[in-house]
């Protein structure tokens, strides 16, 4: 396998682990949600509740499989403080 393949493949398996982490996270807490609901009778409330939860927790989940994934090799900030200052022109006046 030569290493154009290999880096394909572990590209997909990230965006296929993507999806996952996100659709298991706020299916399985909307699931929990219409259980408890159902359990004691309580409208919607927490469907709704875990349903938030499940997709703060998928973006969560996301966003760490991301940054720990696709690393810069320089960090942003470190490239702004070294780029020179540039000067603003005066504004004009009217």
């Amino acid at each position: 396998m030569d290493s154009e393949t290999k880096k394909l493949g572990i590209q997909m398996a990230l965006a296929s682990s993507l999806g996952i982490a996100m659709v298991l996270a706020i299916f399985g807490s909307l699931l929990l949600g219409i259980y408890l609901d159902r359990k004691f009778d309580s409208g919607h409330v927490f469907t709704i509740f875990f349903l938030v939860i499940g997709i703060s927790a998928g973006f969560r989940n996301v966003y760490v499989l991301v940054k720990k994934n696709f690393t810069d090799e320089e960090s942003i900030i470190k490239s702004l403080k070294s780029e020179p200052h540039r000067q603003r022109p005066t504004p004009k006046k009217t």
